[in-house]
């Protein structure tokens, strides 16, 4: 099991499976809202997902037609993205976790609009927007 919690404790969740997908989105989006350079997400199965506490203090901002932004309206903490493309997977903002999980292999997305004032010095793969599904 992985746990995690919003930075006021309101909103705390577990994972009852394993996170599917790693990856660092560098979009402008993501910058904003994180107010860093990237944003780490963990995908996982979305029934395995469920809140311990704080339901009622999440809000949710649809940054755009197929992505919506979860996150607590006590602290503002991002705790996830729910993608349209994806009804059955849920990505879990990774600063948000209590745990170590085990991680699949990284990625970094959307590095097109990376800020230019960060450099990914890693030798993880990087696609200019997401990666196409085989």
């Amino acid at each position: 099991m992985i746990t995690g919690r919003c930075e006021c404790g309101n909103v705390q969740y577990q994972i009852d499976g394993e996170i599917t997908d790693y990856s660092h989105c560098h979009c402008s989006q993501c910058r904003r809202m994180h107010g860093a350079a990237f944003a780490s997400f963990a995908g996982v199965v979305r029934r395995q997902f469920k809140y311990r506490s704080g339901e009622s203090d999440l809000t949710v901002y649809n940054s755009s037609k197929s992505h919506k932004r979860v996150f607590c309206r006590v602290c503002g903490s991002n705790i996830r993205v729910d993608l349209s493309d994806y009804p059955d997977e849920l990505y879990i903002a990774m600063g948000t976790m209590n745990d170590n999980p085990k991680l699949p292999p990284g990625y970094h997305i959307y590095v097109g609009s990376k800020a230019p004032w960060f450099e990914i010095t890693d030798n993880l793969p990087r696609y200019h927007e997401e990666p196409q599904d085989d």
